[in-house]
């Protein structure tokens, strides 16, 4: 393309490539394929998609994590021609990718969420030791680290997290109990996948996202703050000393959070349409009310615990949304799963790293067991 100045290329494995984040990194490969190649794609299932996609990017590398032995799909994701890890999985399952990233010492990009909820107690010290540099991909998180000038270690006052408020903001929870997965799928600013499009009506991302930033920039809890910006243009900000706040902002896509993981620190073009100054707009800001999201609170009350309650919390949410898009419990019963799993567990020390994952396949059954006397009541 024109003007763009192409460095040597970079090679790169892709779990989650037929979600949505991963579909749209393949774009960006395909936007520019004299700087990228890939060269391993994994996923969680074979699908007819995901051997089109082996056969139009032939990657030295590719499996299905379902289909494989334990470890095998993650050693995949990890093979030695890769020069970056962009983990675009889905879920809890996305954590193994991501510690096997850490230990490796190449570049992650990182947009699994639950990565660092649930397990930034084995992930950043195994990037530390190994050299692993974590590349944030969601877009408020790419936003603090574009404002804090590409570094994780730019000491500031605060961090400020933006969020839509998503469907139902304005809403008290206790009126949502007859709201159907239709009208929660309906997020006014965002086109994303179902689970965290649920995830965003109830604010559970949003505290997944402060759990993150604590984790990513070393910033203390009481220094991380939620703001609701019914826009999506302002991604997010951060404040320094001296009182000055830099943000950044565009369009709601995520397109240039994707792209800049891989092209940093240099911008080169996407297809997204610049803003539009021509024409009037405003940028709103409102506090964030937190009786009308108990589940943000939950959640981000067990990320400041710690231990395995972040995992156990996320293993309830995750089977508490599925059953909600399944039909066998309302929006507000989310709550109760989550609430009552998360309750049978106390606080704790981090335990070793495949006991975490026996955590998380416990309290999915507990989850499920649950989700079937609320069902039946």
């Amino acid at each position: 393309m024109p003007g763009t100045e192409y460095k040597d290329m970079k090679n790169i494995a892709l779990a989650g490539c037929c979600g949505s984040i991963g579909r749209q990194v393949l774009d960006v490969v395909r936007r520019y394929p004299e700087q990228y190649r890939i060269v391993s794609l994994t996923t969680r299932r074979s699908t007819p998609e995901f051997e089109a996609l082996v056969e139009e990017f032939n990657p030295v590398c590719h499996a299905a994590q379902e289909e494989c032995p334990d470890g095998m799909a993650e050693e995949e994701f990890a093979c030695d021609e890769a020069d970056i890890l962009f983990n675009a999985a889905g879920g809890f399952a996305g954590f193994a990718y991501s510690l096997e990233a850490a230990r490796s010492g190449k570049t992650l990009a990182l947009a699994n969420k639950e990565s660092l909820v649930c397990g930034a107690d084995y992930i950043i010290p195994a990037a530390a030791w190994s050299g692993t540099e974590i590349i944030p991909v969601d877009s408020e998180h790419s936003a603090i680290w574009q404002c804090m000038h590409f570094s994780k270690s730019t000491p500031v006052k605060e961090l400020v997290i933006t969020a839509s408020g998503g469907p139902f903001r304005g809403h008290p929870f206790s009126t949502l109990g007859s709201v159907t997965p239709a009208e929660a799928l309906r997020h006014p600013t965002w086109k994303m996948g179902r689970k965290i499009t649920i995830d965003s009506a109830t604010l559970v991302n949003k505290a997944y996202e402060v759990i993150e930033a604590h984790a990513l920039f070393g910033v203390p809890y009481e220094s991380i703050k939620t703001v609701l910006q019914p826009q999506s243009i302002v991604h997010s900000l951060v404040g320094y000393e001296d009182g000055a706040y830099l943000a950044q902002m565009s369009i709601p896509s995520m397109e240039v959070p994707i792209q800049l993981a891989l092209t940093y620190p240099d911008r080169c073009p996407t297809s997204l349409a610049g803003m539009d100054f021509t024409s009037p707009f405003s940028l709103d800001f409102e506090p964030l009310n937190p009786a009308d999201y108990p589940l943000y609170t939950l959640a981000l009350a067990c990320g400041r615990t710690g231990g395995m309650l972040p995992c156990i919390f996320n293993a309830a949410d995750e089977v508490a949304v599925r059953a909600f898009l399944e039909g066998r419990i309302s929006f507000t019963q989310i709550l109760d799963v989550c609430e009552a799993v998360a309750g049978r567990y106390l606080p704790g020390d981090a335990p070793e790293d495949s006991v975490l994952s026996l955590a998380d396949a416990e309290a999915r059954i507990r989850a499920e067991e649950f989700v079937r006397k609320v069902a039946k009541a």
